[in-house]
């Protein structure tokens, strides 16, 4: 793993505030590592700081979605955007939250392989819809969630993690965001 978790040429704040290096240091001790992406919004403590309080509220917060859910749909829209980074990271979270390797390398090709049922068919459908042409999406699409048992609120974290995904693929494409090579290995 080179030392720069992106292309671009933007160093950590050193010395990190010390709330800061007590999350990186949680982080470490928790995973093993520190993540690159959390490496790489460190030149600015602001946008770290705001990185990590979107993704703790759509990834970690209260919702009807479980968190597996959560990463299959960050897994979903990464594979539509080819995002090398989230792909490796949270595909690795599939297989460890799931149990399953196999479903996380399903995800990560075409999740429409996968042995989903029609709640989570349905979820991921309305992501990659979201994804590839949320324009489109109207109250059918919102139908087809409620269907299979999605609250209104449920819809809204469902958006809320396919936005967010959407996003941060892009910036992890745009900078060469690299993953953390003990991605690779975990829950194989």
């Amino acid at each position: 793993m080179t030392d720069k978790p992106t292309a671009l040429d933007l160093p950590m704040v050193d010395p990190l505030p010390e709330a800061t290096q007590t999350y990186f240091d949680l982080c470490q001790d928790k995973l093993g590592m520190v993540p690159n992406v959390l490496r790489a919004y460190a030149f600015d403590i602001d946008k770290l700081n705001a990185f990590t309080a979107l993704y703790n509220d759509v990834m970690l917060a209260g919702s009807g979605l479980t968190k597996l859910e959560r990463e299959m749909i960050a897994v979903a829209v990464s594979s539509v955007n080819k995002c090398y980074y989230c792909l490796t990271a949270h595909g690795a979270a599939v297989r460890q939250m799931s149990g399953d390797p196999v479903l996380g390398e399903m995800l990560v090709m075409n999740w429409r392989v996968a042995p989903l049922d029609a709640r989570q068919k349905a979820m991921l459908e309305f992501a990659e819809l979201m994804t590839l042409a949320s324009a489109r999406i109207g109250e059918k699409d919102r139908d087809a969630l409620r269907q299979v048992g999605f609250s209104d609120r449920d819809i809204w974290d469902i958006a809320a993690v396919a936005g967010f995904y959407n996003m941060t693929n892009r910036i992890a494409s745009a900078t060469d965001m690299r993953p953390n090579d003990a991605y690779h290995a975990q829950a194989r």
